[in-house]
């Protein structure tokens, strides 16, 4: 049975240790998310509800979403400018994101203040919000390694050690799956 490969099929080493290179990349690489926050919690999107005491304690960043839930019969959304914001004037709204279905998604994708308010007199009774989205916080930047009374290591230094003992795992698989 000499020359007889065994394992699970893999054509080559150099195969498997790119796949062990993208899982280890995959898994150390930083998690994103984006939040979607219910415009007025368990209230939604209905009068008598102070909508800039809800807004001003979250932080509401690019990429992140307004989720509005509100009766489809009887309100809308409306982005609209400053100037129609502080007087609620919705006969010219820069966007209409009511769908019809009374459960909307608004998406902050733009770096500015929004505006939105809704039409039908129902402004008057507070109906009306703006928030301020930002760019995402920088990723905290880890504790640099550092051993008991020495300086901490340089990336350079770091990387020396990391990719060889990525691809040196790697090798080590291979050959597992060579003898299995």
């Amino acid at each position: 049975m000499e020359g007889v490969r065994r394992g699970f099929g893999f054509g080559s080493g150099s195969a498997m240790a790119f796949v062990v290179l993208l899982a280890l990349v995959l898994v150390m690489a930083p998690e994103a998310s984006a939040t979607r926050f219910t415009v007025g919690g368990n209230k939604g999107w209905t009068t008598n509800v102070n909508y800039t005491i809800w807004a001003q304690d979250k932080h509401f960043y690019n990429g992140d979403w307004l989720f509005f839930v509100y009766d489809r019969n009887q309100q809308n959304i409306l982005e609209v400018n400053s100037t129609d914001y502080e007087t609620c004037n919705s006969d010219h709204p820069l966007h209409n994101w009511t769908t019809g279905a009374g459960r909307d998604v608004v998406p902050l994708n733009v770096t500015r203040r929004y505006y939105f308010l809704s039409g039908k007199g129902f402004c008057y009774s507070g109906m009306k919000m703006t928030v301020k989205v930002e760019n995402p916080p920088p990723p905290p930047k880890a504790a640099p390694v550092t051993s008991k009374g020495s300086a901490p290591l340089s990336p350079v230094f770091r990387s020396q050690f990391v990719l060889p003992a990525i691809f040196a795992m790697g090798a080590v698989w291979d050959s597992f799956l060579r003898f299995c």
